[in-house]
């Protein structure tokens, strides 16, 4: 099944850290209109894009291993997933579809992605997604996906296994254009991984960097600026 634009945006970041958490973590969202802060001018001082960026074009804008240090390996890309999901306990979410909890990519055409492991041990990932769409269908896109998300402070994933999902919202450094910020716990057999996600919008692209939290605090300015780059 195939959701809306505004279905799909925080979920692709996430996607392969909600189908792991069965077995080892969780991740948590949140919403952007409840603690993130949005401003209204784009920092930097590149001119805008005339038009949404093709995939081509947001790839090569994507973190790569010579942004991140040294201790970082390049994960090989993951399947999409279409596992049956069912969401129970948050109505906001379920009215998005099941696959909204799990995972998938946001529903625009001009999209790019990439995943890090890092050196130090078990949950020490970080993933980038950009995305290129108008301004306006970036903005209400992401934003109604994250407040659906981060409606519920727990809910239920089936996919698989019963993972239970508990969200908070979390403020995001004054970046871009528009900034959302979430902090997820995916539980599962009696073990559980935090996962924290930044959406920064510059322009007409957004950057998604998902992960554990020192890791995407580390790195989401770099992502930002190499979002932003038009040449």
């Amino acid at each position: 099944m195939r959701f809306p634009t505004t279905t799909a945006l925080c979920l692709g970041a996430a996607s392969v850290l909600v189908l792991t958490a069965c077995s080892s973590g969780s991740t948590r969202a949140t919403d952007p209109t409840s603690s993130a802060s949005t401003s209204g001018h784009q920092e930097g001082g590149n001119a805008p894009a005339a038009g949404p960026l093709s995939s081509a074009a947001l790839a090569k804008r994507l973190l790569d291993e010579g942004d991140l240090g040294e201790g970082y390996a390049r994960k090989p890309e993951q399947p999409d997933q279409h596992d049956d999901v069912t969401v129970t306990g948050c109505p906001a979410l379920r009215e998005l579809g099941g696959d909204a909890a799990a995972g998938g990519s946001l529903d625009f055409p001009s999209r790019a992605k990439v995943s890090f492991t890092y050196a130090s041990g078990n949950g020490s990932d970080v993933s980038e997604e950009l995305y290129s769409g108008t301004a306006g269908e970036l903005s209400s896109g992401v934003g109604r996906i994250f407040e659906a998300m981060t409606s519920c402070s727990s809910y239920r994933v089936l996919v698989g296994a019963a993972v239970t999902v508990t969200t908070r919202s979390v403020s995001v450094p004054r970046l871009g254009d528009e900034r959302w910020g979430q902090l997820l716990t995916f539980t599962a057999d009696g073990r559980s991984r935090v996962v924290k996600q930044t959406a920064v919008r510059v322009g007409m692209v957004v950057a998604v960097v998902s992960g554990s939290a020192a890791l995407v605090d580390a790195h989401v300015e770099r992502a930002v600026a190499k979002a932003r780059v038009t040449t």
